[in-house]
């Protein structure tokens, strides 16, 4: 199960759509995190083994005392993936811009955390940011096309696809503003972690992380294409390409610790939370 379906998730996507799973005799069954379920239920269900998702979402429930919740062991990203898409032609951007723009910005809990912390590191100041709310990222896309903002906040490849449709040219992407950091990760309960089905999975997702990190591009799109309905190869190509580019996976999936107090300290640099919590409470220990 996935928060959210994207280009920067090709690791897990390629563990799919290179073959690697099967290769492991395992048969997959990827889906979004329906919104109204708790995933928690999901876990202790047995209705997911397996879930991308960040570090951060664990330090809720344990901010809560709640300490029976899946452990993250695999990273995914060490970038940020969010893309900045300016309106109109090509034209050289600074992260100065955004003061006192319209920026349609994904306001779900991390990516925006990580927005603020990035631009606070540039020197911008997020009070003179004028940060839109248009909803979900399909929402955002959506709006951005019928006119509205000067900016877009999104993840690859929907700013390469609106660039392609001529709605506008990607500028940056958030992840050249801030330090290696734990994003995102895949989580399971230890339980499950334990068992030979993760075993074999774990030896998918490194075999996957080697391709993404190795092969062209277009190939790893071109695999990959059939799950972004509406989105053409070249778009999904140059996203993939920028992610290679950007240095956003690691060929080992350890989570490291530097990467994960460097997230912490976004969050609190947000206010989000006023402590921090141990690494050994929320990263798998084999």
């Amino acid at each position: 199960m996935v928060y959210r379906h994207s280009a920067f998730y090709s690791p897990l996507l390629a563990t799919i759509a290179g073959g690697f799973l099967r290769d492991e005799g395992l048969e997959p069954a990827y889906f979004l995190k329906p919104r109204e379920r708790n995933l928690y239920e999901m876990f202790r269900q047995g209705e997911v083994d397996i879930m991308q998702a960040a570090v951060s979402t664990s330090w809720d429930p344990l901010s809560k005392g709640i300490r029976d919740i899946p452990r993250h062991f695999a990273q995914i990203n060490q970038k940020d993936g969010f893309f900045i898409t300016a309106r109109g032609k090509d034209k050289p951007f600074s992260w100065k811009d955004l003061e006192g723009a319209e920026i349609l910005a994904d306001h779900a809990q991390q990516p925006l955390v990580m927005l603020k912390y990035a631009l606070h590191l540039q020197g911008v100041d997020w009070s003179r940011v004028k940060a839109i709310n248009a909803g979900d990222p399909d929402s955002m896309d959506r709006a951005f096309r019928s006119g509205q903002g000067q900016y877009i906040h999104l993840q690859g490849p929907a700013p390469q696809q609106l660039e392609a449709d001529g709605y506008g040219t990607v500028a940056a992407c958030v992840g050249d503003a801030l330090p290696l950091l734990a994003f995102s990760s895949l989580m399971a309960m230890p339980s499950f972690l334990e068992t030979s089905v993760a075993e074999a999975f774990m030896r998918a997702y490194r075999k996957a992380l080697v391709w993404v990190n190795d092969a062209p591009a277009a190939e790893i799109a071109e695999r990959e294409l059939s799950m972004f309905e509406g989105v053409t190869a070249n778009a999904l190509t140059s996203a993939i390409a920028r992610y290679q580019q950007l240095g956003t996976w690691r060929l080992d999936p350890v989570i490291p610790r530097q990467q994960y107090d460097v997230s912490m300290d976004a969050f609190i640099h947000a206010g989000v939370f006023d402590r921090r919590f141990p690494y050994e409470d929320v990263v798998y220990q084999a």
